[in-house]
């Protein structure tokens, strides 16, 4: 039972027919680069960014969950994206941005487990990433370290980039378990500070 309600947009998203793509080397390929958000401004360039995009009008959970499940093969060219504790940042090819701020009360974490190939990751780029485990099911159980509470507890699939989305309370220290095909992984996981990890790649199941 998830104890932690999702933002709106969560579950809805996860339904998403993906298309299956040829990948090749991206597979196995690093995040992709991105700038720093704290750097980026705001204006009619990035509002028709959205637009451009046909993700104006969707909530902040919502746009983010948007790009995460989105389908390897409908990735547009050019959008670059990255999401830390506070902020989704947008930029395309002409150096158009879009940043738009994260609820106070939640942070959004991203996970890719994997069993023999990984990358490096700390700030998670919905359309950057790519995760070894793609439409795997798995088992998501995550606890409070500190008072031992359940706070999600959910069976459900990787998105399509191999990564699985969590929104989790801020400002807690917790511990994260992953179950596939009967391998396990357990790992910490923290979520205190504005520069709280936002990609967890180092999750091995064995």
């Amino acid at each position: 039972m998830n104890r932690f309600r999702p933002l709106p947009g969560g579950t809805g998203i996860r339904s998403i027919v993906v298309t299956a793509l040829a990948l090749g080397a991206i597979i196995l390929s690093g995040c992709a680069s991105i700038e720093d958000p704290t750097t980026s401004t705001q204006g009619s360039p990035g509002d028709g960014l959205l637009a451009e995009h046909s993700l104006d009008g969707l909530q902040p959970g919502e746009l983010v969950n948007a790009l995460d499940a989105m389908p390897l093969a409908d990735r547009p060219n050019g959008l670059a994206t990255s999401i830390t504790a506070d902020f989704l940042t947008l930029t395309d090819q002409h150096n158009h941005t879009a940043q738009v701020a994260l609820p106070s009360d939640a942070i959004y974490v991203s996970v890719a487990p994997y069993q023999s190939e990984t990358h490096d990751c700390y700030v998670h780029s919905p359309t950057g990433c790519v995760g070894e485990l793609r439409n795997a099911d798995i088992d998501v159980v995550v606890t409070d370290s500190e008072t031992g509470e359940t706070i999600l507890s959910e069976s459900t699939r990787t998105f399509d980039n191999g990564f699985v989305g969590l929104w989790l309370p801020r400002d807690i220290d917790s511990t994260i378990t992953i179950t596939h095909g009967g391998q396990v992984v357990t790992s910490s996981l923290s979520t205190i500070g504005d520069d709280a990890q936002t990609c967890i790649t180092t999750m091995r199941l064995t």
